[in-house]
């Protein structure tokens, strides 16, 4: 079992997948940051902590094995999180509106790690599409 808090490896997730094209997009931080805001996984999290789980990423980012390290946290998530870790993926890639060929590779390598259901991927990241189109 991992020593690794739930909410800092969710975060190292979002923060992976802003980093994987090598640019961290502000429309992504601002997303990130939102999510930590909103959503009731994160009510317990202390936001003061987020620019030191955000260094700590980057960190693991830039070892060799750096995107295996990350995915093989995500897989020590408790179970019930796995969808949460994959849509909280897609809405960090779909908040500039487009995603590079490097955010598509690590979303197919954590719902492959996460051993996710294609159908349920599928509605994941077509509902973030959904919430992020303008009028």
């Amino acid at each position: 079992m991992s020593t690794i808090p739930v909410h800092d490896s969710l975060i190292y997730i979002m923060v992976t997948m802003s980093m994987v094209d090598r640019k961290m997009s502000n429309l992504e931080l601002s997303r990130i940051g939102d999510i930590i805001k909103s959503l009731p996984v994160f009510a317990k999290f202390d936001e003061n902590r987020l620019t030191e789980v955000s260094k700590t990423c980057g960190e693991i980012l830039q070892n060799e094995e750096n995107l295996s390290t990350i995915l093989n946290i995500a897989a020590e998530l408790p179970e019930n999180l796995y969808e949460t870790a994959y849509a909280l993926a897609v809405e960090v890639a779909a908040a500039d509106l487009h995603v590079e060929q490097e955010e598509l590779r690590f979303l197919q390598l954590l719902r492959n790690k996460l051993e996710l259901d294609k159908l349920v991927t599928a509605a994941l990241e077509r509902g973030a599409r959904a919430r992020h189109q303008s009028g």
